[in-house]
């Protein structure tokens, strides 16, 4: 019999073909419905299987139960305090009984209210929108819902819906008054009153909110909200265990199969808004430098077209509309983590897989000789091709092309990387360092396993630094804690990285299909199995991997307010820390105090690098979600905002005549002869490379490590 303490382990190495023997279902006689076989087999698979589960009692319900009225009523205009109370005193201390058998009561009962509510507000914002708002009057609007209470009556949820519909008709009005002040000088423009903007702002943030009662009421049905109540209960055990039902588990596949035409971003619906979560290398979003990570997708046009507001849609609509026929253009009016807007033109692209996720290098000509530059914005493999790319190997490639062209030091940029093979993070660090230990993993058994570079040759022996930021996470960490341990090189970017230790598998909830099986109709569960740990004892979790060197962020104060990294995630795994490893330092150790006091000094004389740090801070301290209703306060504060970005886009960037000399390896110089697109992008991309001022930084401390006389290399 298998002992259930090794099961991660046994998932591991038998996958979809292993069976394993739970304990019996506990729902009587009555067969269970869909909904308690879902619930009941993911109890069991956190009980059995998760790397650290949480007990699954009366504490676990009341966070689940917290979790999920939030997903439901974000807003917190919904619901009535005392529907809550009713709720909590009926089923607050009942889910973990419904994850362990009992009929499933909760969702039912808070689906009933919820639609009943509904139903209200939808005649609770027309009434409103129906009258006019005065803008002259001081008053503001709290949009941090977690500081704020569910409302006691009817007069309390009115008052809150009437301040969130006047910002959202506020936000419109400005809008208008901008764009009637840039066309009033145009032939045959005809201008409005302030009354007929205002009037025009209402009508447009009721067609918003019509969209967005049209979603919940017509496309968001009882099965959406059984997902999030399941999606709130294995989020409550770590931020990186998942659910995912049929359908979603399908799209997620086709989103990573990479054959589609778009724009090369990944979507999430946060708060009701489209919000950008990651841009692929080398996609038409990432090479126009106008859209970033955290910037919310407001409207998508057709080309001329006339926009469609995404307020109110999900994901997966918003795709549909952004995706279409290559070649085609698509607009996207933005709304930047800084509260500006701006409208954005891209023309749709293949977005293919091997192109964009490979390493590739570049020379960068610097005072003290050629520094080799190598690019890898994922640890990728092909598991299901022996044949097939492997990041270890494309990246000893890149540092042999280099040798050939006789570097003095090579910089790895791992800036934005969230991760991927481990086995190919163990052979890539193994390119730097002699035989020995890289990383140590630990499942729920408790015993750690070292995972070791077997090669006892170097490939690289030179200068070496790696360049992180806050989204280098997971794969990213483990590789950079290594070469840190080792004193192999310099780490050099954000304070810290991101902090995801863990590592997931997905598995099918049908057990009588297998673990692995791609056909189950009760979805998937993506859980947490393991945990990595440094060499030198510490856990990446949580606290990432610190650099020698830190460069100044472009937006470090809305970095901690957005709060996105592991340790901003009140159910993030601890940190923690296992015996150290047994190895050797390497051979030539780097004077990083010394080379860290150059890099310090050039930062403090460097006036950009000040002048964008106190930009950032003020941006930061702007980010509060407490917005004034007043529109000469809002527009006042929208012009400062805007000023103070584009200062730092201008700042932010090497000026002419201090560019980085970046050129392509000539083994790579027609590397994309025939295909135009790909030709373009390359150039696009070493262009980019020129202006990147904290990869200036990285070449001039790795001038300070050559120039070291107490240093031996190989050459």
């Amino acid at each position: 019999m298998i002992n259930k303490r090794n099961l991660p382990i046994v998932l591991l190495i038998l996958g979809g073909g292993v069976f394993v023997a739970f304990r019996t279902l506990g729902f009587g006689s009555n067969p269970p419905t869909k909904y308690e076989r879902i619930l009941h087999n993911v109890g069991e698979y956190l009980e059995e299987l998760h790397y650290s589960p949480k007990p699954i009692d009366d504490k676990f319900s009341k966070e689940v139960f917290d979790k999920y009225l939030a997903d439901i009523d974000a807003d917190k205009n919904v619901f009535f305090q005392t529907d809550v109370a009713d709720l909590q005193s009926k089923y607050g201390n009942e889910i973990d009984d419904e994850i362990l058998g009992k009929p499933i009561m909760f969702v039912p009962a808070a689906n009933e209210i919820y639609k009943k509510r509904l139903a209200e507000t939808a005649v609770l914002y027309k009434e409103i929108l129906a009258q006019p708002f005065d803008f002259s009057k001081d008053e503001d609007f709290n949009q941090n819902y977690d500081q704020v209470q569910y409302p006691k009556n009817e007069a309390e949820r009115r008052e809150a819906w009437r301040k969130q519909l006047k910002y959202l008709a506020l936000e419109r009005y400005s809008d208008l008054l901008d764009q009637q002040e840039a066309a009033k000088k145009t032939a045959g423009y005809v201008m409005k009153s302030d009354t007929q903007l205002e009037k025009e702002a209402r009508e447009r943030t009721m067609k918003v909110m019509d969209r967005i009662y049209d979603r919940l009421t017509l496309k968001v049905t009882d099965d959406d909200r059984f997902n999030m109540f399941v999606e709130s209960i294995v989020q409550s055990m770590d931020p990186h265990t998942d659910y995912f039902p049929p359908i979603e588990k399908r799209y997620f596949d086709e989103q990573m199969s990479g054959h589609f035409f778009g724009i090369g971003a990944s979507l999430k619906d946060e708060d009701g808004n489209i919000k950008i979560t990651t841009l692929v290398s080398g996609s038409p979003a990432w090479k126009s430098g106008k859209v970033g990570v955290g910037d919310i997708i407001v409207k998508v046009a057709q080309g001329d077209g006339e926009a469609v507001d995404l307020t109110g849609y999900g994901v997966e609509d918003a795709i549909k509309l952004i995706r279409g026929k290559k070649g085609a253009e698509v607009r996207l009016t933005l709304k930047k983590t800084d509260g500006t807007t701006k409208v954005v033109s891209l023309i749709r692209d293949e977005i293919v897989q091997d192109e964009l996720t490979f390493a590739r290098s570049a020379i960068v000509n610097s005072p003290k000789g050629k520094i080799g530059y190598i690019y890898l914005p994922e640890f990728y493999a092909d598991f299901d091709n022996p044949n097939g790319a492997r990041c270890s190997i494309d990246v000893a490639k890149e540092i042999i092309k280099l040798k050939a062209e006789k570097v003095d030091g090579i910089v790895l940029d791992l800036r934005n990387n969230g991760g991927g093979s481990l086995a190919d993070v163990v052979q890539m660090a193994g390119l730097f360092v002699e035989q020995g230990p890289i990383v140590q993993v630990r499942d729920r058994d408790g015993k750690p396993q070292i995972y070791p570079d077997h090669d006892k040759g170097v490939l690289y022996d030179g200068p070496f630094a790696v360049m992180v930021n806050e989204l280098s996470a997971s794969a990213s960490e483990i590789f950079a804690a290594a070469i840190q341990d080792y004193h192999r090189g310099i780490i050099i970017g954000s304070t810290s990285t991101y902090g995801k230790g863990t590592v997931q598998r997905p598995i099918g909830l049908d057990k009588t299909l297998g673990f692995s099986d791609q056909n189950s109709e009760l979805g998937y569960i993506k859980l947490t199995l393991q945990k990595f740990y440094r060499i030198s004892g510490g856990s990446t979790q949580l606290r990432g991997v610190s650099s020698d060197i830190v460069l100044p962020d472009i937006y470090p104060d809305l970095y901690e307010y957005a709060k996105f990294r592991e340790k901003d995630n009140p159910d993030a795994l601890p940190w923690d820390e296992i015996q150290k490893a047994d190895y050797t330092p390497w051979k030539y150790a780097y004077d990083i105090p010394t080379i860290k006091a150059l890099s310090d000094q050039r930062l403090k004389n460097n006036s950009s690098l000040n002048l964008i740090q106190t930009d950032a801070e003020w941006l930061g301290k702007t980010e509060d979600k407490v917005f004034s209703l007043n529109l000469k306060k809002y527009q006042d504060e929208e012009k400062q905002i805007r000023s103070t970005v584009k200062q730092i886009e201008t700042l932010s960037k090497l000026p002419a005549g201090n560019e980085l000399t970046v050129n392509a390896l000539p083994e790579d110089a027609h590397k994309y002869d025939g295909d135009q697109l790909k030709a373009d992008r390359f150039q696009a991309w070493l262009k980019e490379k020129k202006t990147d001022m904290w990869l200036g930084e990285t070449v001039n401390v790795l001038d300070d490590m050559i120039a070291e006389k107490n240093l031996v290399y190989n050459k």
